[in-house]
C-alpha cells in the first residue's frame, strides 16, 4: 500500500461541474482546479456528497478523477469518496480511484449495510483499510448519517496504519476528543474538522485543518481562520468564522439550506469557473438568493465578499 504523508490547511470537498444535460463539464474541471490552486488550499476531495459523488455515471467519475489529477500536476493532493455498501465494492472502487491517479480514498458509512451490529460495522471500515492499496481516509458524519462507527469502537479503528486522515462533520464533542487521544498514539493522523460553522472551536482543540464542503468559494476565509488561531488571535477568528456563515447563508438560502448546490453553483457561474448550476439532486435557486450571491460578486451588496470570494494572486474572473 502506498505511504502519502499528508497535511492540514484548507481541503475542499468540491462540487462537480456538470452541462445543462447532466455531463462532466470537463472545461470547468479544469477552472476547478485552477482556482483551487489560487487560493493555495492544500487539497481536494472529489465526488463527495457536495460533489454528488454517489448519484454520477461511473464514466463522469473517472473523467472527473483523471482531468483533477491532470490540471492538479501535483499542487493539490486529490482525495475522492469510494463509499458503497459492502467492503468488496469499497475495495473496487479503491482500485479504480486507484488507476485514475487518485492519491486518498475516503469512505463514510454505507447507507443500505444489513445486520448492521457494531462488530460488522467496525470490520467493513477495517476490511476496507487493511485491503486498500490507496491510504484510506474515513469521513464521520456521525449523527447525521447511517451505520456509523459507534463511540467505543473509534479508537480500534483509527490504530489502522492505513488510515492517515479523518473528516469529521460530527460534531459531537465526544468524537472530538476521540480524534484528538488518537492522533497521540499515531502522530501522523491528520485530523480535519468538516463543520465550517464551528471552525474556531475545532482549530482551538488541535485539529490539524478544515475539510469543507463550500471551501471552493470559503476557502480564502477558511485559511484566514487558521491563521488567526494558531497565531492566538482568537477574537479576530471568530470574527472570520461570522463573517464566512453570513456568505455561506447568503449563497446556501439561510438556514434552511434551501437553495444548496444550486446557489453554490450558481455562484460558481458568476465566478466564471463553472458553465451551469445544474445539479442532480433538484435544488431551486431562490430570488432572494439570486440576488445576494450576485452582489457578492460584484461587489454591490457594500460588504466586501468579492474579496473574500477571489484569490489576489489571480484576477477574478
Amino acid at each position: 500500500m502506498s505511504k502519502v504523508a499528508l497535511k492540514g490547511g484548507v481541503w475542499s470537498a468540491t462540487p462537480t461541474p456538470l452541462t445543462s444535460d447532466y455531463r462532466l463539464d470537463v472545461a470547468s474541471v479544469r477552472r476547478l482546479v485552477a482556482h483551487h490552486v489560487g487560493m493555495g488550499v492544500t487539497g481536494l476531495m472529489l465526488a463527495g456528497t457536495c460533489g454528488e459523488g454517489p448519484w454520477l455515471r461511473e464514466r463522469d467519475r473517472e473523467a472527473l478523477a483523471r482531468m483533477a489529477v491532470e490540471s492538479a500536476g501535483g499542487r493539490l493532493r486529490v482525495a475522492m469518496q469510494v463509499t458503497d455498501n459492502s467492503s468488496i465494492k469499497v475495495l473496487d472502487n479503491i482500485e479504480k480511484a486507484a488507476a485514475w491517479g487518485i492519491e486518498v480514498a475516503v469512505v463514510s458509512a454505507p447507507a443500505f449495510f444489513l445486520n448492521a451490529t457494531p462488530e460488522r460495522i467496525l470490520a467493513h471500515y477495517r476490511d476496507v483499510a487493511r485491503a486498500s492499496p490507496l491510504p484510506v481516509g474515513f469521513y464521520d458524519r456521525g449523527k447525521y448519517g447511517p451505520n456509523g462507527v459507534p463511540d467505543n469502537l473509534l479508537l480500534e479503528l483509527l490504530a489502522e496504519p492505513n488510515i492517515v486522515m479523518v473528516k469529521d462533520s460530527s460534531t459531537q464533542e465526544v468524537r472530538r476528543d476521540l480524534y484528538l487521544q488518537a492522533r497521540k498514539t499515531r502522530p501522523g493522523l491528520v485530523i480535519l474538522d468538516g463543520d465550517e460553522f464551528e471552525a474556531v472551536r475545532y482549530m482551538q482543540a488541535g485539529y490539524d485543518g478544515l475539510l469543507l464542503g463550500g471551501g471552493i468559494f470559503n476557502g480564502i476565509l477558511a485559511g484566514r481562520i487558521i491563521e488567526a488561531v494558531k497565531a492566538g488571535r482568537v477574537a479576530e477568528a471568530e470574527r472570520l468564522n461570522e463573517r464566512m456563515k453570513d456568505l455561506m447563508w447568503r449563497v446556501y438560502g439561510g438556514p434552511k439550506i434551501e437553495c444548496w448546490l444550486a446557489g453554490l453553483k450558481e455562484l460558481l457561474v458568476r465566478m466564471g469557473i463553472f458553465s451551469t448550476r445544474t445539479n442532480i439532486l433538484g435544488y431551486p435557486l431562490t430570488d432572494t438568493c439570486r440576488d445576494q450571491i450576485a452582489a457578492a460578486v460584484d461587489g454591490t451588496d457594500g460588504l466586501g465578499f468579492r474579496a473574500d470570494l477571489f484569490p489576489r494572486s489571480a484576477p477574478a474572473h
